[in-house]
């Protein structure tokens, strides 16, 4: 649901534009909202989860997700819309971290890369059908009203979500809780804000307008991480051990490794429905089904990934990153070159053969990346994984976005350039991450067995 929440919503903006009375910049926030909310809370949220309780955690952002579909669903104004999206967004980024921290801490070994992998089947599926969704929902309900029931549907999905959960997830039996770092939480999220915003605000010019906070989130990012290592320097418990980017092993480069990979994958989503609902005419349906098969790829690629990262290791995400390559190269050519009215089926090979690709980066580089971390921490580097990869995600947007108006405005309205170019340069994204991969894996060839972090709370449910 929460990831859904990313990409669902972009295909209603024109219903909820129209259903609202709103201008495209005030309804822009329903999306920018959600996306600037989800990415702040990411880190202190799991490393609230790491002090307080994952189980906690977990409950009570997923309650406050589900209240806040149903008041953005119920929405009378856009200004209610977009309050109730980002507080929305807040509980999704903090429910986030406590997934993989709880598969960090339930599972071991073999079990926790498959686990890992039906989480990277839920990642894949949830962000590539969005648009189809979306889609549905709007053919289902109308145009007019339809936007609703799009925040709508968390609900029953969400109750029965936190019923399972309560029955479920096991309550934790002790271990040592640590202390907060509202000044480190401050700092990170001051910084990542800096970051962000101009790039979700890009298409309403934040980018030329708002250029200059990219240097303060630069100065307040220093800031933390020096605070960091102050703090850890002196034994207390800082919102993100600045030392699991430098001492533990494979974490920094997988973090590294997500963020560019995201650059390309997120970027593309966009490109795709401007190409085929603006320049090919497609409704919102049309244009989902036309990505379906990446993620049906990815879907299925995941939960076999699952089952191979530990005997593959690193050379499993250098797969995977070499078949997106190709694909996408590929999806690029075929736009270029198909008639316009056989588009959407001539690409379906190659965007299968991206999505299977796809599904052997994500889950397979978040196991590799958490798996020597210290189960105390699961949540913070958890959370710092998403950051970097919704910080790439809101990048790849942007970019790749402005490339394809650039392009079309530079030759003539001509789409099939334009996607082409686009889908290029997130090839080019996709690559360097290819590049990371490549130099993770000679530096370390073989793919050890995961330490397991055993620490006080190793065998507790937090």
């Amino acid at each position: 649901m929460s990831l859904l929440d990313v990409s669902i919503v972009s295909v209603a903006l024109p219903s909820i534009q129209h259903g609202l009375g709103t201008t495209p910049a005030g309804v822009q926030w329903v999306v920018s909202g959600y996306a600037l909310a989800f990415g702040l809370a990411l880190v202190p949220a799991g490393r609230l989860g790491d002090a307080i309780g994952r189980r906690t955690m977990f409950l009570w952002a997923l309650g406050g997700f589900v209240l806040f579909s149903a008041l953005a669903g119920l929405a009378p104004t856009t200004g209610v819309l977009v309050v109730a999206r980002l507080l929305q967004g807040v509980s999704a980024g903090a429910l986030a971290p406590q997934n993989s921290a709880l598969i960090q801490q339930l599972f071991r070994g073999a079990e926790r890369g498959r686990a890992f992998g039906f989480f990277g089947a839920t990642v894949g599926i949830s962000t590539a059908v969005g648009p189809v969704v979306g889609g549905v929902i709007l053919a289902v309900a109308g145009e007019d009203e339809g936007w609703r029931w799009i925040f709508y549907v968390n609900v029953p999905i969400g109750v029965v979500a936190l019923v399972l959960a309560a029955r479920l997830l096991p309550r934790r039996s002790g271990g040592r809780r640590g202390q907060l770092d509202p000044l480190g939480g401050g700092l990170l999220g001051a910084g990542v804000l800096a970051v962000m915003l101009p790039l979700v605000l890009a298409e309403a010019g934040g980018l030329a307008e708002l250029w200059w906070l990219f240097l303060v989130g630069a100065a307040l990012l220093v800031l933390f991480v020096g605070w960091e290592r102050r703090l850890a320097a002196r034994g207390g418990d800082p919102v993100l051990d600045i030392g699991l980017f430098t001492g533990t092993p494979g974490y920094g480069t997988g973090a590294l490794l997500g963020m560019v990979y995201f650059v390309g994958f997120s970027g593309i989503w966009l490109v795709f429905a401007l190409y085929f609902q603006t320049g090919l005419d497609y409704t919102p349906l049309e244009s989902g089904l036309a990505v379906t098969p990446f993620a049906v790829g990815s879907a299925a690629s995941a939960v076999v990934g699952g089952r191979l990262v530990e005997r593959w290791g690193r050379r499993l995400t250098v797969t995977g990153l070499s078949l997106v390559t190709a694909g996408l190269a590929v999806t690029a050519l075929v736009l270029r070159l198909a008639p316009a009215h056989v588009a959407g089926w001539a690409v379906a090979p190659a965007l299968l053969v991206a999505g299977i690709g796809g599904g052997w980066v994500i889950s397979p580089n978040t196991t590799l990346t958490l798996r020597h971390v210290p189960v105390s921490m699961a949540g913070a580097a958890g959370g710092a994984l998403q950051t970097g990869q919704r910080v790439g995600a809101a990048v790849g947007t942007a970019a790749l976005a402005g490339v394809f108006y650039a392009v079309l405005s530079a030759s003539d309205r001509d789409y099939r350039v334009a996607v082409s170019v686009a889908i290029g340069c997130a090839v080019v994204a996709v690559a360097l991450s290819l590049v990371v991969a490549v130099v993770e894996l000679r530096a370390r060839p073989r793919c050890p067995a995961a330490v397991e972090g055993v620490d006080p709370v190793a065998s507790d449910v937090s």
